[in-house]
């Protein structure tokens, strides 16, 4: 913070600059050697689009979890469930936590439906560009830049300001500095390397998390929940947030948290359903993995922001009060509250430097983590639906990857410089979480139209998202204006403009959709959908040094696709009735989420009890250790064992020089297929449908 009242930074820079650069530039030599390791030994080839794109879709249940609840772990999730908990009390969390977690579930019905549509595509562009034809496509790959790179900003603008205030890094050198290593490893790796790091930065960031919530209540100036709900009831400001019932913040009837929850589910719905990133996901786990693995990691996401953004929130609305505060005897000011610095302060208040060293780690992790999935999708526009679409329409295995590298680095790049910009301009964090949904949801219903809908139009999958969007930024600048005399970034920053706005792009393009499509006698047939084809996995004719010291088994295609092989009756009646699985999944959890949990709540009007507070964070606390073991542990349950065992074996033989047997399958190779298929057909057995 450039504010001089603003505490010493904790850490020294030469601790900072050893996690940001140190970290980054480890992990980016580690997964090198991996890659290059597996490649020579096994022929897990991170230079063919198929392995850099979607991993060779196999990609198992544990594996895919894991995925998601990293990919799902921004930067800007860990920061700001803390600080709205802090603003608004006990019921933000929860309009954070299913805020989140209930789209992933509904994604999933959108995964198996892609994998039983459109069984070889890579990103949702090409998709829309199947079915609706080149104005479409072009009009969602700009809708699909926009999400990406907002979404990659807001996180590197609250992860980067939050090292800043742990280390006195200049705020601008840790924006370039956090992405770098980053570069490097999905460079060289892919979504592979994503898959790899993904697992690594969740399991880290897990047990800091868990560690660092037992500790807040464990701190000696508060003791125990019991003693946390006492000395929130004690506080000074305790009956004055304004808007909550009682002005408590132990209220679940809270106006702005109300509020902010729609915000975020129409925000976060736009978010999934538009960010390429989880459409590659879902393509490249297995079709056993997909809906399982999107619903088990999206239940057990929920208890990060949840349980983490209860405790750390309410334990520094404590903790500001004592001299182990970082500004006491003061209160946080309203730009260090809005900049995302009430978890770094409270990791200093917690555990000194060692608090703040495990907090900026796991920034750190959740930052690359994140940026890795984010580059991906970018790199899979730039190539695929840019360069492939419309500057080379037989493009070679070499060139897309060529691409996809310039796509990586490139949008590094650009994100970096857009962050610098944003800083400079005065925006924060709490800005662009308020805001970002107005430019990402107006492609949301059309979207998943183009995947569930055979009638609607070409005309309706380009009018109505333009609408949306115009009306969207008309109602966002014009009840700014209503409301507050003025359009800045002050008053566009507010709960109501925001929240209007937010609703208007999402829901204008539905009924426009409908309206468009709804007397359209010419249905679209799925079956084009099959013209979308893999690209191979052999080289073009062009030198590859990397290529050589290879298996013979670099060359071979595993997964070619048949489609009378893919499509047998068994696998189809596994994915039908794994569709109507995820579709009940979604309805519960959104009804369970949303419905019968956090709204009779907040009409019931009153303060939690004591008693109901402490269930309520025990709850919490059990939601966020079964959330460990299902991203630490599950995956290596899951045949995770066996595949580290194999990273760990193609590592040895590549530094011995030692070749593998070539009949030895790979991490991602037909030997999990195989696995997949059998298990398919014993579980579609069991219920054939006729």
């Amino acid at each position: 913070m450039s504010d001089s009242s603003s505490p010493p930074a904790p850490l020294s820079q030469g601790v900072g600059y050893g996690i940001v650069i140190g970290l980054g530039v480890a992990f980016a030599i580690g997964m090198v050697l991996t890659t290059r390791a597996l490649k020579k030994v096994f022929g897990e080839d991170s230079h063919t689009t198929e392995t850099f794109m979607v991993a060779n879709r196999s990609v198992g249940t544990g594996l895919t979890a894991s995925a998601v609840i990293s990919s799902w772990t921004f930067t800007s999730a860990l920061l700001g469930a803390p600080y709205l908990t802090y603003r608004y009390g006990v019921a933000l969390p929860i309009w954070w936590a299913n805020g989140q977690s209930v789209m992933i579930c509904c994604f999933a019905y959108l995964a198996i439906q892609a994998k039983l549509k459109a069984p070889n595509a890579h990103t949702l562009l090409e998709l829309i560009r199947v079915r609706y034809g080149h104005v479409a496509h072009i009009l969602w790959i700009v809708m699909a830049l926009i999400n990406n790179i907002f979404n990659f900003t807001s996180m590197l603008v609250g992860a980067s300001t939050a090292v800043s205030s742990l280390t006195g890094i200049n705020v601008y050198a840790s924006t370039y500095l956090l992405p770098l290593g980053v570069v490097v490893y999905t460079y060289w790796g892919g979504l592979r390397a994503t898959f790899l790091t993904d697992y690594i930065h969740t399991f880290i960031i897990m047990i800091a998390l868990v560690w660092f919530s037992l500790e807040v209540i464990s701190r000696p100036e508060i003791g125990s929940i019991g003693a946390l709900y006492d000395l929130i009831k004690a506080l000074p400001s305790e009956g004055t947030v304004s808007g909550n019932h009682a002005g408590s913040y132990l209220s679940m009837t809270s106006d702005e948290s109300l509020f902010f929850g729609i915000i975020h589910i129409v925000t976060n719905f736009g978010i999934v359903f538009m960010d390429t990133g989880f459409w590659q996901k879902g393509f490249s786990a297995d079709v056993a993995a997909a809906v399982p693995g999107y619903i088990l990691g999206g239940n057990a996401y929920f208890a990060i922001p949840f349980t983490f953004g209860t405790v750390v929130g309410l334990g520094a609305l404590v903790l500001e009060q004592t001299p182990a505060w970082p500004t006491y005897p003061r209160r946080m000011t309203e730009a260090e509250v809005s900049g995302g610095l009430v978890l770094p302060y409270a990791a200093s208040a917690v555990a000194g430097k060692g608090g703040a060293a495990a907090i900026l780690l796991i920034l750190f992790m959740a930052c690359t983590s994140v940026a890795s999935a984010q580059l991906i999708a970018v790199s899979s526009i730039v190539s695929f639906d840019i360069y492939g679409g419309y500057f080379n329409k037989k493009p070679t295995d070499r060139q897309l990857i060529r691409w996809s590298h310039i796509g990586v680095v490139g949008c590094a790049l650009f994100i970096s410089t857009f962050a610098t910009v944003l800083h400079k301009g005065g925006v924060d964090l709490n800005w662009l979480l308020y805001m970002i949904g107005i430019a990402i949801c107006p492609g949301t219903f059309p979207t998943c139209f183009a995947l569930l809908w055979r009638k609607q139009t070409r005309a309706a999958a380009i009018i109505s998202p333009i609408l949306g969007m115009a009306a969207g930024f008309a109602v966002w600048f014009g009840t700014a204006h209503a409301l507050y005399g003025e359009i800045t970034i002050t008053t566009t920053g507010k709960t109501l403009p925001c929240m209007y706005a937010c609703l208007t792009s999402m829901f204008v393009p539905l009924p426009v959709a409908v309206l468009l499509s709804i007397r359209n006698e010419n249905a679209f047939d799925w079956d084009e959908f099959l013209t979308i084809e893999r690209v191979s996995d052999k080289h073009d004719d062009e030198g590859d040094e990397d290529t050589e010291g290879a298996t013979p088994n670099n060359n071979r295609t595993p997964h070619k696709f048949n489609p009378s092989t893919y499509f047998t009756p068994e696998r189809v009646t596994y994915m039908k009735r794994m569709s109507r699985i995820a579709a009940i999944w979604a309805i519960a959890t959104f009804f369970g989420q949303i419905v019968l949990w956090p709204l009779p709540m907040y009409g019931a009007k009153t303060v939690m009890s004591r008693g109901l507070f402490v269930a309520w964070v025990v709850v919490g606390l059990v939601w966020l250790f079964v959330t460990l073991l299902v991203a630490n542990f599950y995956p290596l349950f899951d045949g995770g064992a066996r595949q580290i065992w194999e990273v760990l074996v193609a590592a040895k033989m590549s530094i011995l020089g030692e070749k593998a047997d070539t009949g030895r399958e790979g991490w991602f190779d037909g030997g999990r297929e195989v696995e997949v298929d059998e298990a398919i057909r014993v579980e579609a057995g069991q219920g054939k449908e006729k």
